[in-house]
């Protein structure tokens, strides 16, 4: 299958992958956050923190929000930390594809036992 940006999007379910097999379940999220983009960085991916997304409303800029990781300017990933994925987590990131002008994300979860991941586009 051929997806947008799929070479990124692999590139950064692998590093998940190398996280989870790192440090293994049960971190905060923001240690699984700044982990995957220590592994992206030495993937030679530009990874950003948080970066902040003007969400707009018929014109006007109506606040922030800030994704968990933008890689290489065209991926936004959303990371969670919950004992198995929860399809109720994807609005979140739909929402941040919506009013980013981004069409690629990645919702990952690193859970109990493995972890899970989908791949989102708008």
């Amino acid at each position: 299958m051929n997806f947008a940006h799929k070479e990124i999007t692999e590139q950064v379910i692998g590093a998940a992958f190398e996280v989870y097999n790192v440090l293994g379940y049960g971190f905060l999220e923001k240690v699984y956050q700044r982990a995957l983009q220590v592994e992206l960085l030495k993937r030679g991916l530009e990874a950003v923190v948080e970066p902040v997304i003007q969400v707009h409303y018929k014109g006007a800029i109506v606040g922030d929000y800030r994704s968990d990781l933008l890689v290489a300017e065209v991926v936004l990933v959303e990371l969670k930390v919950a004992k198995e994925y929860n399809p109720n987590d994807e609005p979140q990131l739909l929402n941040a594809l919506k009013a980013s002008n981004i069409k690629t994300g990645l919702l990952i979860n690193f859970g109990r036992t493995k972890v899970e991941f989908k791949r989102m586009v708008f």
